[in-house]
């Protein structure tokens, strides 16, 4: 009895230890390309980790942009994401990790798994698995890392004078963000559901159709398509949303779908 006391003590104060840790930081950069794939942002992994994490309230770079002063001259400031792989013939398995710039953990997910077969599908359902534990974290950045971790960053070394380059400070430019055309233009529209063989078609009352969804191993989430883009409608909190990317960026829809 005294082992199982222990051993739930131990998961309450992780969890706290997880909850305020990440607390600490507003950073994070996610690599181009992880480790287990073939080619930068492979099945748009890279893109959506760094979408989700955005959507947690960080504020995310990859590895390859050009970082702001304040974090360049400070990598303890940051944390490092990364997603690994343990699949199987049957099941897709990812995990993500966050780590900071002496690479202790900070915070690790449960193992998020899909059994879709299809790779980009798969690959999306067990990443946004993995990705649910992070979303029983409460997240608030409270400014305190940056002078905590000052001393850590303050033992790099420093190069002679001689050797310095002195650049004068670029100014900063907010980012503009172009506004994507949603793909099946429908907010506040009712779709209808029509059966087909494995799936559903999407209909207005026009009656047009706008999207093609195909059943997969989960009742909530569907592969889906139109003339224009491929992705997922699935279901979030009793909403149906369609998902999908547009130029590198995750754009998400609500529909208002009636089976």
């Amino acid at each position: 009895m005294k082992r199982y006391i222990l051993i739930f003590c131990l998961f309450l104060f992780s969890s706290a230890f997880a909850q305020t840790s990440i607390n600490n930081y507003k950073y994070v950069i996610v690599p181009e390309r992880f480790s287990f794939l073939k080619e930068a942002d492979q099945y748009s992994l890279n893109s959506m980790t760094k979408q989700l994490l955005e959507n947690k309230g960080f504020t995310v770079f990859f590895d390859n942009n050009e970082l702001p002063a304040e974090i360049a001259n400070n990598k303890c400031q940051v944390l490092s994401a990364d997603v690994a792989e343990k699949s199987n013939m049957f099941t897709t398995k990812l995990t993500l990790t966050l780590k900071d710039c002496r690479g202790n953990i900070v915070f690790t997910s449960k193992v998020g798994t899909s059994r879709e077969k299809d790779y980009n599908t798969g690959y999306n359902l067990a990443l946004r698995d993995a990705f649910s534990s992070l979303d029983q974290v409460s997240y608030t950045y409270n400014g305190s890392n940056g002078n905590v971790n000052q001393t850590a960053a303050a033992t790099t070394v420093v190069p002679t004078p001689s050797s310095v380059t002195v650049k004068p400070a670029a100014a900063t430019v907010p980012p503009v963000t172009p506004v994507v055309q949603p793909a099946t233009n429908q907010e506040g529209k009712t779709l209808y559901a029509q059966a087909i063989p494995n799936g559903y078609q999407l209909i207005d009352t026009t009656p047009k159709k706008v999207l093609t969804i195909l059943k997969t191993s989960s009742e909530n989430y569907f592969i889906a398509s139109n003339d224009t883009v491929n992705g997922i409608v699935l279901k979030v909190n009793d909403e149906w949303f369609f998902e999908y990317y547009n130029n590198g960026k995750l754009v998400s829809e609500k529909l208002l779908v009636k089976f």
